[in-house]
């Protein structure tokens, strides 16, 4: 494509052309427009020099289209019709659309979230495809260079957290879907259960038990062993894994004990014979948020998209 010669070319006189061959008549083209015959005809001149062909034969009965120009009658309409919805507002019909959305999710979502948002979304845009991949280090940068639609991640709301979402990179924007809590689940009949049930279960027992950990987005530490680190108290992390439930499935055959979002422990729980125990000491908020792009924010399928998914965990997750 010459776009040097394709600028010179006056997109309106292709409307023209388009009603003279449906009028075939200089006349009944200038009614029709609102403009004169003579701009007409000034018009009709200027097409016969850009495209070469005298386009119009006139006879006693109006204008004859020559052979190209009945050549150009299958190519003009549908031509037009795409540079008339270049001109449109975008528009995301749901019903009937068939884009691909794809999302980056942290495993501890999939259970907890996904299951409520996947049904609406294709309840209403039956076409749709969505793709689904697990949460990992370089998923924030798949969504900054237009890789990835939406990322679902966890960001910590203790202040000295690298993962805050007011530290969010540059052109990512957010909404809160939903704010968690960290509790330890550890196997039945586990004997820490014993100190429990006493009233004893405090940070010095915590810290005593072995500990399995989920390795997440490359790290080995949570926020919580930076804030123990920060009182000058470490965790026995004993065995690291790379995704919860392989985490859960240690906990439940081994006197390991696992800490974990809450949210995912009732999960966990119905596969494992797991029992849930309270934090022993006060820490700070998570976050699950929704990611996006903020070229995409007034994007009509990205917003609704987003519209769904927040309204349909709402729905599920009261505060």
């Amino acid at each position: 494509m010459n776009l040097d010669n394709l600028a010179r070319i006056d997109l309106n006189l292709l409307v023209i052309l388009q009603i003279l061959i449906e009028e075939q008549s200089v006349t009944r083209a200038a009614n029709r427009l609102h403009l004169s015959q003579s701009s007409i005809s000034k018009s009709l001149n200027r097409l016969r020099e850009t495209l070469d062909d005298p386009l119009f034969i006139r006879t006693a009965h109006g204008l004859k289209p020559t052979v190209h120009t009945l050549h150009l009658t299958k190519k003009l309409p549908p031509l037009l019709q795409q540079i008339y919805q270049l001109t449109q507002a975008p528009q995301f019909v749901p019903t009937s659309s068939e884009r691909h959305f794809s999302f980056a999710m942290v495993e501890s979502a999939y259970d907890t979230l996904i299951p409520y948002f996947i049904g609406p979304l294709l309840n209403e845009a039956p076409n749709l495809k969505l793709d689904s991949y697990i949460w990992t280090e370089k998923s924030m940068q798949a969504i900054q260079q237009g890789q990835i639609d939406f990322g679902i991640s966890g960001r910590d709301l203790h202040p000295k957290s690298n993962l805050q979402i007011q530290q969010l990179p540059e052109g990512i924007a957010h909404q809160t879907l939903f704010t968690d809590h960290q509790i330890c689940l550890a196997r039945k009949n586990h004997p820490v259960l014993n100190i429990v049930k006493s009233g004893q279960w405090d940070l010095n027992h915590y810290l005593t038990m072995q500990h399995v950990q989920v390795r997440c987005e490359g790290n080995n530490w949570w926020m919580l062993d930076y804030h123990l680190a920060d009182l000058g108290l470490r965790r026995q992390l004993s065995t690291t894994v790379s995704d919860f439930y392989g985490a859960a499935s240690v906990c439940a055959h081994t006197d390991l004990i696992f800490t974990l979002p809450s949210s995912f422990a009732c999960h966990a729980k119905k596969l494992y014979p797991l029992v849930e125990l309270p934090l022993p000491l006060s820490f700070a908020s998570m976050a699950y948020v929704l990611l996006w792009h903020t070229s995409n924010s007034e994007e009509p399928g990205h917003l609704w998209v987003k519209d769904t998914i927040c309204k349909s965990i709402s729905q599920i997750i009261k505060p």
